[in-house]
């Protein structure tokens, strides 16, 4: 059983993590509440802590989580949990996503542009064959290439933004930290950072409203690196 203050000062945090994905200052939860003083935040939060509503995250300043919330929240009151990654299936079933060769003296290529892939949310990506794309050549080092079409907004951070065409160099290795198209259980690829952790791999997002998630090796393949970008306007 809850306070009204505890119960308020929940709803505020969890409408702010919803938001923005940080947790609100001690100062604008008293401003919030209305109450005189950080001291009564202090309690609150201790309160909501014991009864297993929020948990402090170590090693962050204001990291608070909301592990749950009443179960008698009202319906206008209960917002659907944020977005978290989840790659997307690309219809057909191709093991390797093929390019083209491109030649150190190309001043342009066409590349195949195999529509759109996952940055974000779950979307459908349709390959389309007849499809491709005018990229520069000096955008390009050796190897086959080809062009993805990205939707969703999970790597914001790392300045891809939906809608922009990502060009990829076709490799089956990458080093830790490079942004790749990934290949989850044989049948959904995604554009996220690959980060090697023992003998884990994490596909990471580059935007806090989404989760990092964990595969063992033998589940993920690397289907190409990305090293070019292009956008409308």
């Amino acid at each position: 059983m809850l306070t009204r203050k505890q119960y308020e000062l929940l709803l505020f945090i969890d409408k702010r993590l919803r938001a923005s994905g940080v947790s609100p200052s001690f100062d604008e939860m008293k401003e919030a509440l209305a109450l005189k003083s950080k001291s009564g935040i202090h309690r609150l939060i201790t309160g909501l802590e014991e009864r297993g509503f929020i948990r402090r995250l170590p090693h962050r300043a204001r990291a608070l989580e909301v592990v749950r919330l009443p179960e008698n929240l009202p319906a206008e009151e209960a917002a659907p949990p944020p977005p978290k990654f989840a790659p997307t299936v690309i219809q057909g079933n191709f093991k390797t996503l093929p390019g083209t060769p491109v030649g150190g003296e190309a001043v342009s290529m066409q590349l195949p542009l195999y529509g759109k892939i996952a940055a974000g949310t779950p979307i459908e990506a349709l390959r389309d064959n007849s499809a491709a794309i005018d990229v520069p050549g000096s955008m390009l080092g050796a190897g086959e290439h080809y062009a993805l079409e990205v939707e969703g907004d999970s790597m914001l951070d790392a300045g891809i933004f939906d809608g922009d065409t990502v060009i990829i160099r076709r490799c089956e290795t990458a080093e830790n930290g490079s942004i790749v198209v990934a290949l989850v259980d044989g049948g959904e690829v995604t554009l996220k950072r690959l980060r090697r952790k023992g003998a884990s791999i994490a596909l990471e997002p580059a935007n806090q409203k989404y989760e990092t998630r964990i595969f063992g090796p033998d589940r993920v393949q690397v289907q190409g690196r990305l090293v070019g970008l292009l956008r409308k306007y």
